[in-house]
């Protein structure tokens, strides 16, 4: 296994790439699910926690896997054996989900992750047989901080209940300074292009889990209740947030940017808060027809919050990450995080909320494009 050229031209998302992310749906409605459950019933905390702890392990093993991907891609049938390997890990830590939200029980979770990090492990160590020098340090000093981290999560699995969600946020800290780490005297040759469009993808999947399960939540509504003057403004504002989140995200061509780790690494991290958001954006939407439906037992702001919360953190971190790279002037500058203000106050607007937060939405997306328009014939 030797690297890729970094300048290779045409670089794109392989079949196997895209199989991979595919599985990652799994994991994600999973996790969504348990969150509408928590949020439905008012154990907010409970729920948020819950959510953000899950979600890390299926963004993070989707992250490595994908960065490792863009360096290393060999295409051959030890390279295929190891991803399946770890397509494998990922459904056991769906299967975990569950039981590691509601009764703080990691134990399937963590064998699907310890699956998945073994897998990516034996690929690292393949990379270092065919290097030499600086990259064959980089990549073994990646497998021995996998190494590393996973013998800290079964460790998790013996510790008192009570510690395991401190405990977490201590192998969080350490799965993240594996790659700054490893990379600090050398940078993979990950392609900037390849990178740019898997996070991409990834972010039209989560956006794709979120539209399904809104349908999902609204026709159940409607088998049960025939509440259709209720679910239609949340399904039109619901629809209206998902195209406008697309539309944001791709406005701008974030590879342009992506150059070297001090610029790729805060990126890529970056995301875990825009795919966990856009994700959330339809258990939200669920949350709300269970509202709507007298299912839900919080109170009409509180549903209305699970929408336009995690609306307005993807509006924030599309413009922090890369949208404000590209904008010239304050008045395009400020677009983007007074449309995140503006669509989390609309959770104090009552029953029609989730509309107009679609409407803020859209309306961004108008003015982005006129004034996008309007500084290409000025120039």
């Amino acid at each position: 296994m030797t690297a890729r050229d970094r300048e290779e031209g045409h670089r794109s998302a392989t079949a196997l790439e895209l199989f991979f992310d595919l599985c990652f749906v799994v994991a994600v409605a999973q996790a969504g699910r348990q969150l509408v459950h928590a949020l439905a019933e008012d154990h907010v905390a409970q729920g948020v926690t819950g959510y953000l702890f899950v979600f890390f392990g299926i963004w993070w093993a989707w992250m490595n896997f994908t960065w490792f991907a863009s360096a290393y891609d060999v295409d051959d049938v030890p390279y295929r054996v190891a991803t399946l390997v770890q397509i494998s890990g990922v459904l056991i830590y769906s299967a975990g989900i569950p039981r590691a939200f509601n009764d703080n029980d990691w134990t399937v979770a963590v064998l699907g992750y310890v699956v998945m990090r073994l897998a990516l492990t034996v690929q690292w160590l393949r990379a270092a047989a065919g290097e030499s020098g600086p990259a064959r340090r980089c990549a073994l000093t990646y497998a021995v901080g996998l190494v590393v981290c996973q013998i800290g999560w079964v460790g998790l699995l013996a510790a008192p209940e009570s510690a395991r969600r401190w405990l977490f946020l201590v192998l969080v800290a350490a799965e993240l300074l594996v790659p700054v780490i490893a990379e600090r005297k050398h940078q993979t040759p990950w392609h900037p292009h390849h990178i740019a469009e898997r996070y991409g993808l990834f972010t039209i999947i989560v956006l794709g889990e979120t539209i399904a399960a809104s349908t999902v939540a609204v026709q159940s509504a409607l088998d049960e209740h025939e509440a259709l003057d209720l679910l239609l403004p949340i399904a039109a504002g619901g629809l209206l947030l998902v195209f406008s989140a697309w539309w944001i995200y791709f406005a701008v061509p974030a590879h342009d940017r992506l150059r070297t780790n001090r610029e790729a690494i805060p990126w890529g991290y970056g995301h875990y808060v825009v795919f966990a958001s856009a994700a959330a954006i339809g258990a939200g939407i669920e949350v709300a027809v269970e509202h709507a439906v007298g299912k839900a037992h919080l109170s009409q702001t509180a549903a209305n919050l699970a929408v336009t919360v995690p609306a307005a953190l993807f509006l924030a971190f599309v413009w922090l990450l890369h949208a404000r790279h590209f904008k010239h002037g304050a008045a395009r500058q400020l677009t983007l995080p007074v449309a995140a203000l503006a669509v989390l106050a609309c959770a104090w607007t009552g029953a029609y909320a989730v509309l107009w937060a679609g409407l803020v939405a859209a309306a961004t997306v108008a003015v982005g494009v006129t004034s996008a328009r309007s500084e290409r014939s000025g120039a």
